[in-house]
């Protein structure tokens, strides 16, 4: 064998091995990102995705308060894992903003979204439907 084509083939190889090295490692931080997300979402009666220092989180939150209801939840700023459960919510709903509200299983949407469904009554509708 060729001294060049043998230098070709561990390159190959190495990027193979590297490439196979890593791939389960994302795989499995973003299986257990998503793993967390369904469970948030379908473990609870409500579930939001927030930043703690968000206008339009906190005003989503309030809507809750205001309704005597508690939700869920989670503050995407004071987790290591924000950022991917970030990357969960873009490909689960389409959208990487905060906050993203759920109600039994149910994507509301964000903040004006969530507006909207207290105005028309789908909000006190999809609450006692639990």
């Amino acid at each position: 064998m060729k001294r060049s084509m043998q230098v070709g083939m561990v390159i190959v190889a190495g990027v193979v091995l590297l490439l196979l090295g890593t791939a389960p490692m994302g795989a499995k931080a973003s299986s257990s990102a998503s793993a967390f997300v369904h469970n948030v979402i379908y473990s609870n009666k409500i579930a939001i995705f927030s930043k703690s220092y968000c206008p339009y989180s906190l005003r989503s939150k309030r809507v809750f308060s205001e309704l005597h209801e508690q939700p869920y939840v989670v503050e995407l700023d004071l987790r290591d894992d924000g950022a991917q459960i970030q990357s969960v919510l873009l490909d689960l709903v389409g959208r990487r903003t905060v906050p993203q509200v759920f109600v039994n299983g149910k994507h509301i949407g964000g903040s004006d979204d969530l507006k909207a469904a207290v105005l028309s009554g789908q909000l006190l509708k999809l609450l006692e439907a639990s």
